[in-house]
């Protein structure tokens, strides 16, 4: 771990599973990935109603996307919101020194012209990352695929997180997929206007197709729930979470942490090893993502949240990210976990409930009812995930 990340914070970081943790004799992991659930989804306007839902006109955001959703941001893929995944064009690539091919997504570029061609997500903030050593180079072959000049993903560790009898810190944590030293999902393409792709591997090797069947998982990225090279398919797991009051879904790929790797079932990425605490000025390739520790807790409680309800519910933790597209205009995929815990004060007089929007818990951090762990200042904890926003319902 950096060595400036907050022991106590790393202590509340085991319980991030933003999704798919598999914890022993549990059905945290199966009700983690399924992200359309009374907690996020949205009731349909039939409710109430004297007419049923086939009779209500076009989404407000199918005719400006600002508005009222819902309103996929992630337009490459074909959405499956019961099964709470989303189906992606897979792209074949090398890397300089090894013989297998690498198998890839694209979800983000700095490149705004290509990400509305190709239906990605357009971040200029993804520019800076280079600044901090943070991407590999490649080059576009004459066969159109990618050649990475290094970076390579090793996927047959066995995933495990063994939980201790409190539930953290855990006995065990180890991810099933391990980047080398020079593994970053971000990548800056030399030979065509040098911007940068958000392109996390998700697999390695030939023989990989698992089109309508349980992937190998190891050769493929834990989040992968179908694989199919014959139709230039993959199908990947969703999570959810908030982002201004507005329920969302995306995906998790990758973290710079090797524990936070284990829990949140993504790649451990070494080089993605970013600066963070400027999330909101300039020249930065961050986002803040806001994870309450000790929110409400209770499966059937509408205001639950949180690690601990994570933990003893089996839910997730319903996590809020800072701005998406539609929404504010400094997205990232790469996200600054910051932990807030409420106070003994706050939870005595039963201020909390559940957050949904970045000014909200700045607010309550301000007027003290929000704190880092163990009453420490609030901010930072060196921790960056890759989540690509996919879906609005709001």
């Amino acid at each position: 771990f950096p060595a400036y990340v907050n022991r106590n914070a790393l202590l509340a970081l085991l319980l991030v599973a933003s999704a798919g943790v598999t914890l022993t004799g549990s059905v945290y992991a199966d009700q983690l990935n399924n992200p359309d659930d009374d907690d996020v989804a949205p009731a349909p306007p039939s409710i109430g109603a004297d007419i049923p839902l086939t009779y209500f006109g076009p989404a407000p955001s199918d005719v400006q996307k600002e508005l009222i959703g819902p309103y996929q941001l992630l337009k490459s893929g074909q959405m499956d919101l019961d099964a709470g995944t989303i189906t992606l064009p897979l792209y074949k690539g090398t890397v300089i020194g090894f013989d297998e091919p690498v198998w890839y997504i694209l979800t983000d570029t700095t490149d705004k012209g290509n990400a509305e061609a190709l239906g990605i997500n357009h971040s200029p903030k993804l520019a800076y990352s280079e600044k901090s050593g943070a991407i590999r180079y490649a080059k576009i072959q004459d066969d159109n695929t990618l050649r990475f000049v290094k970076g390579m993903v090793d996927f047959s560790p066995v995933h495990q997180v063994v939980p201790s009898d409190t539930g953290f810190p855990p006995e065990l944590a180890k991810p099933g997929s391990v980047g080398d030293a020079d593994y970053s999902p971000l990548v800056l393409i030399q030979n065509a206007g040098r911007h940068v792709y958000n392109a996390p591997i998700m697999a390695v090797g030939d023989d990989i197709s698992s089109c309508d069947d349980t992937p190998d998982y190891t050769k493929v990225h834990d989040k992968v729930a179908y694989i199919c090279p014959e139709e230039g398919t993959i199908t990947v797991k969703l999570t959810p979470g908030f982002s201004f009051a507005r329920p969302v879904l995306y995906i998790s790929t990758d973290s710079n942490v090797e524990l936070a790797s284990a829990l949140e079932q993504v790649t451990y990425a070494p080089a993605m090893n970013i600066k963070v605490g400027h999330d909101d000025s300039a020249f930065s390739a961050v986002e803040r993502i806001f994870v309450m520790v000790n929110g409400p807790t209770g499966s059937e409680n509408p205001q639950r949240q949180g690690l601990q309800s994570a933990l003893l519910d089996g839910r997730s933790p319903l996590n809020v990210l800072g701005g998406i597209p539609t929404i504010a205009t400094d997205y990232s995929p790469l996200w600054d976990v910051n932990l807030g815990v409420w106070t003994d004060e706050a939870k005595e007089k039963n201020y909390d409930s559940r957050v949904t929007e970045e000014f909200q818990i700045l607010g309550l951090v301000e007027q003290g009812w929000i704190t880092g762990p163990e009453g420490n200042a609030y901010g930072s904890t060196g921790i960056i995930v890759n989540c690509p926003i996919v879906w609005r319902f709001l």
